[in-house]
Order: C-alpha cells, then sequence, then structure tokens
C-alpha cells in the first residue's frame, strides 16, 4: 500500500470519527429513547389532567437543575473519588450571584445580564473551589470531607447575616427574564392557553444547557484525562507511579464539579424568582448525594436518572395526603394520629433505603467506561483477538 493510499484511509477514518451521530456525541439511540419516553410520559399526565402543564415543566426544571448538580458531584467522587460536603454552598454562589447582579430587589441595584452574572458564578465558584482545593486536595479525603463541610456551613452564614450585602434573612425577590428573545410562545400555546410563557422558556434554557454540559462530560469521561482521573479514584499511588501530577487533576475535577453546581444555582434565581439563606441547608446537600448513590455513581446516565428519580420521590410525596389508600393505613394506627406531611421524609428516607438495599450499585452504573462507541470495528476487534490467539500459542 503506498503512503497516499495511507494518508487517505488514515484521514477518512479521522472524518468518520468527527461525524455527527449519537454515538460520537456520548449520546446513545438508547439515551435518547429514554428522554422521549419520559418527555412522552410527562405529556400523557398533562393530557389526562393529572399535571398542568406548569407544574410539568417546573418538574423538568427542577430535573435541570438537581442534574446540574449531581453531574457535577458525580465528576467529584464518581471519578476522582474526593468527598465533597459543600454542594449547596456553590450552588449558593450561583444563585447569589445571579441574585445580586441581575434582580431588581437587589440592595445594590446593579441589573447586569444574566449572561454576565453566569459568567461571574462560573469565575467565582472556580476560585473558591481552588482556594479550598489547595490546602486539602494533598491530604487523605476526611480532610476534604470536613473542610467542605465547614465551608458550607460558612458561606450559609456569610449570606445571613451580611445583611447590607447579600440582603440577609429578607431575601431577594424578583428576576429579569432568562433569555427572553427565545420564541417558546407559539409552541407553548398549541397545548395550553393558560401556561406560563417564562416557565416554558427557564425550562428549555436548563434542558438546553444541560444537554450540552452533558455531551461535554461524556466527552471528558472518554478522554485520556477522565480515564486518569478514574485511576486515581480507584489507585492514586498507581497513577503516580505512571508519572501523572494527580493532585492537579484531582483539583480541575473538583473546580469542574464546583462550577456545574453553581451553574444550577445561577438557573435556580430565574426560574423561582426569590433567594434566601435557608435555601442552603446542609439537607440539600444530603439530596444531590442521594441522587448520585441512586442512579450510580460514576454513571453519567446514572446522574441523569438520579436527579429524575430524587425530584420524583421529594415532589410525589407532597401529595400523599390525597392518596386515600395512604391515608387509610396511617388512620388504621392505633392510638397514634399522624399526619402523612408530617412524617414526609422519613417516608422518602425509607424509600431509599429499599433502592440501595435491592439495587446498591445504583439504577444505572457504569459499564464498559473505558470503551469508545466504535473505536474499534467488529474487523479490528477479530484481528486483535486472533493476535491474542497466536501469541498465546507461541509463548506455549
Amino acid at each position: 500500500m503506498s503512503e497516499q493510499q495511507s494518508d487517505d484511509i488514515g484521514l477518512t477514518d479521522r472524518l468518520d470519527r468527527l461525524r455527527i451521530e449519537p454515538g460520537n456525541l456520548g449520546v446513545s439511540v438508547l439515551d435518547l429513547t429514554a428522554v422521549g419516553v419520559f418527555v412522552l410520559f410527562l405529556l400523557l399526565l398533562v393530557g389526562v389532567g393529572v399535571l398542568s402543564l406548569n407544574y410539568g415543566m417546573y418538574l423538568l426544571g427542577l430535573v435541570g437543575m438537581y442534574g446540574f448538580m449531581v453531574v457535577g458531584l458525580n465528576i467529584q467522587w464518581g471519578y476522582a473519588g474526593l468527598i465533597n460536603f459543600s454542594v449547596i454552598a456553590f450552588w449558593g454562589i450561583g444563585a447569589y450571584a445571579a441574585a445580586l447582579l441581575t434582580s431588581p430587589g437587589s440592595p445594590h441595584d446593579i441589573l447586569l445580564s444574566p449572561v454576565i452574572a453566569l459568567v461571574v458564578a462560573i469565575v467565582v465558584a472556580a476560585i473558591v473551589a481552588v482556594l479550598i482545593g489547595i490546602p486539602t486536595l494533598r491530604l487523605r479525603a476526611d480532610y476534604l470531607a470536613i473542610a467542605s463541610l465547614g465551608f458550607a456551613e460558612v458561606i450559609r452564614l456569610l449570606f445571613l447575616n451580611e445583611r447590607e450585602w447579600t440582603a440577609g434573612s429578607r431575601g431577594i425577590s424578583g428576576a429579569p427574564e432568562l433569555f427572553g428573545w427565545l420564541p417558546v410562545e407559539p409552541v407553548v400555546r398549541l397545548l395550553s392557553a393558560e401556561a406560563s410563557i417564562g416557565t416554558a422558556r427557564n425550562t428549555i434554557v436548563i434542558l438546553g444547557m444541560l444537554f450540552v454540559g452533558y455531551l461535554l462530560v461524556r466527552r471528558i469521561h472518554r478522554s485520556p484525562w477522565g480515564r486518569v482521573v478514574r485511576t486515581i479514584r480507584g489507585d492514586e499511588d498507581l497513577a503516580k507511579a505512571l508519572g501523572k501530577n494527580t493532585y492537579m487533576m484531582k483539583m480541575q475535577a473538583f473546580v469542574i464539579g464546583c462550577v456545574l453546581m453553581a451553574v444550577a444555582g445561577w438557573f435556580y434565581m430565574y426560574a423561582f424568582q426569590y433567594l434566601d439563606p435557608g435555601e442552603l441547608e446542609p439537607l440539600q446537600t444530603f439530596y444531590v448525594w442521594v441522587a448520585l448513590i441512586l442512579g450510580g455513581t460514576g454513571s453519567d446516565r446514572g446522574s441523569i436518572i438520579g436527579a429524575v428519580t430524587i425530584v420524583a420521590i421529594l415532589e410525589g410525596t407532597r401529595f400523599l395526603n390525597e392518596i386515600d389508600l395512604v391515608v387509610a393505613l396511617f388512620e388504621a394506627i392505633p392510638g397514634i394520629t399522624l399526619n402523612v406531611s408530617a412524617v414526609r421524609l422519613l417516608l422518602v428516607g425509607l424509600l431509599i433505603i429499599f433502592v440501595i438495599r435491592f439495587r446498591p450499585q445504583g439504577l444505572l452504573p457504569p459499564k464498559e467506561e473505558l470503551i469508545w462507541p466504535g473505536a474499534a470495528s467488529d474487523d479490528t476487534q477479530s484481528r486483535e483477538r486472533q493476535a491474542t490467539r497466536e501469541q498465546r500459542g507461541v509463548d506455549e
């Protein structure tokens, strides 16, 4: 074979890998099918009157927000083995960046663009993550866990007590429209004449951003960087022996995860139009950890499934008082008067224990995480297996 022919074949192979296909983007046909089924299921619930369209879009927005936080935590814990208990703190940095810079209720009355607030949230979250990581990432994982837990409480108290800068417990209300130029009204009006255009626009924005972020994370997962980071989690000494700068790679994973959490907080302000320090309770960090564990630690798809699951659990249990069977079961307990809503978190905990008991690896654990779809053709794999068998025959 001539050198020119070899170059042509190599160029063809590279173009094939760059071809826009679901597998090359890191999204399988199964992923797209699952998304389609989920959306159709929500539309069915809206169609039969179980959910209003506004509430359905609200749920999708929550899934997008939790999706960013769970994907970020998955990069830190699922990839690099970093225990971060300050998820809600970085979420708060993003939320307060949006509130203080763009809200008419802000004590600073700056009224900048949401895009500028997003950039500020990302930069501040990255800087703070580096400042936390510098003294802790060289130490054992316990120290990062302790430092991050303390940092989360410091951030909450800072936003609560610095009233002149953050409005304190009074909170900040109001926010401009997010990407008001998006032409979503005609589509929404086809579904409902009473649906909120702002809610629909926010939902489209966060889900679109989550989709792009998911594609980037899938690329990171399958890149050499992603493989090395997962090696660090499994055996950091091995990675060091191979000449890898494990400290720098853990720092990068920590910063990327914290930035994604800040993006989730930035979206929250525009979706819910109000923010106060009470939203920064440690319980929210617990929910994100639960979502990651339920979905499958180390699995990108599992992170999204975990976000959907935790939203379904938290929001679904709000309506237990409206289910006659559940109310009858509680009323049947002799000598005890229980309100279903009062034990909602208990029921959430029991459901989580049930799932973890029978599915400890998560609902969608990672599979073949080091293999790029289509990276090797069937012929190439057959030749490799044949060469291996021949080599074994020579050795014997």
